[in-house]
């Protein structure tokens, strides 16, 4: 292992910043804003992305190095530690309401990147200490049945309309919000039913079910510590999670479409239909989620392997960037309708 491969710690800035905010309060309460939001954002305006990739003789030494995988399970009880002394915060700390309004999407935020954006790497491997450590990780956020929607519905259908997660050209954010959220969340019922009845299993097995019940329970347990208004923070907070992740889904594969061919179906899906980011912080920070396109191209790639390739599209700036054009739907389009107008005229030749 080279020294370099120590750069993920990086992303533990992100728990940082926002553990920060909760416990300084004040002009430091926006926490992780601060550091993903404005930092990020300039830093990689002045580095350069890089598109150099590895050997794949070191991708395979990475891939069988445990301290990779540890690096995410970290990430577990950091969630549950922040996660709980917020809502110990609500119950004890006099917050004023610019504080409350912060704070929320400090935690939020910060439950979207280091919860589902690690369950997300997590959910795509078959190990069951895996699995679990996905589950924990999306429980406090409110989000358990995206792995059963993203891995057999979204990876299935993605760049087609059949999928809720690749954004239509010219669709606004907040309307993506809604169709996204909705139509993933039915997805994902009829999924599960699919698979339990491929296998033979009863309905009551489905994972939906168990889901909601765990789900159940911390409510009722962030109730009983913080009361309603904390439940209501609580919600807010874990909406603001789920608008991080469907924000990142947004840029992900805005307008991106794969032809359908004469026999009736769609062409296979390549690296060609996902937007890719190179940008160094945003890697690191992101566990490599960034470079989506080799993630769809092989879902099977654990993160410290993902590639660059030459064909798949650039997104002009890093995600947060990206995140942040995409709240202004006429900036957005302005920067973006001419990269698809791009791609559209060299995929039809």
């Amino acid at each position: 292992m080279h020294l370099r491969d120590f750069k993920y710690l990086a992303a533990y800035i992100v728990p940082l910043t926002c553990l920060a905010g909760l416990y300084f309060g004040g002009w430091v309460s926006p926490g992780v804003i601060y550091f993903g939001f404005v930092l990020v954002p300039v830093i990689e305006f002045f580095v350069p992305a890089s598109v150099v990739n590895e050997s794949e003789e070191i991708a395979d030494q990475k891939k069988k190095m445990k301290i990779f995988d540890f690096l995410l399970y970290l990430n577990v009880p950091l969630v549950y530690f922040i996660t709980g002394y917020f809502v110990w915060m609500i119950n004890h700390k006099a917050l004023t309401i610019p504080e409350i309004i912060f704070s929320v999407l400090n935690v939020g935020i910060f439950l979207g990147v280091s919860g589902i954006n690690v369950a997300h790497e997590l959910g795509h491997r078959s190990g069951t200490f895996d699995r679990w450590m996905t589950r924990l990780l999306l429980l406090p956020v409110l989000y358990s049945h995206f792995t059963l929607e993203h891995n057999y519905g979204h990876h299935l259908n993605v760049a087609t309309p059949e999928d809720p997660a690749t954004a239509k050209k010219g669709e606004p954010v907040y309307a993506f919000f809604i169709r996204s959220i909705c139509e993933g969340y039915k997805n994902a019922w009829r999924v599960g039913f699919k698979i339990l009845a491929s296998a033979g299993k009863p309905k009551w097995m489905h994972e939906m079910i168990w889901s909601h019940i765990a789900q159940l329970f911390l409510l009722t347990a962030v109730f009983y510590f913080s009361g309603w208004a904390g439940l209501i923070i609580y919600v807010f907070t874990a909406l603001v999670g789920i608008l991080t992740l469907e924000s990142v889904n947004y840029i992900e594969h805005y307008g991106l479409f794969r032809n359908m061919l004469p026999s009736g179906r769609y062409e296979l899906m390549d690296e060609r239909h996902s937007w890719n980011s190179n940008h160094e912080l945003g890697r690191i920070v992101l566990f490599e989620l960034v470079r989506h396109s080799d993630h769809h191209y092989q879902s099977q790639r654990k993160y410290q392997t993902l590639r660059h390739l030459d064909r798949s599209p650039q997104l002009p700036f890093g995600y947060p960037t990206s995140i942040l054009m995409a709240l202004f739907p006429p900036l957005w389009f302005r920067v973006m309708n001419p990269r698809l107008r791009s791609i559209e005229e060299v995929n039809s030749n």
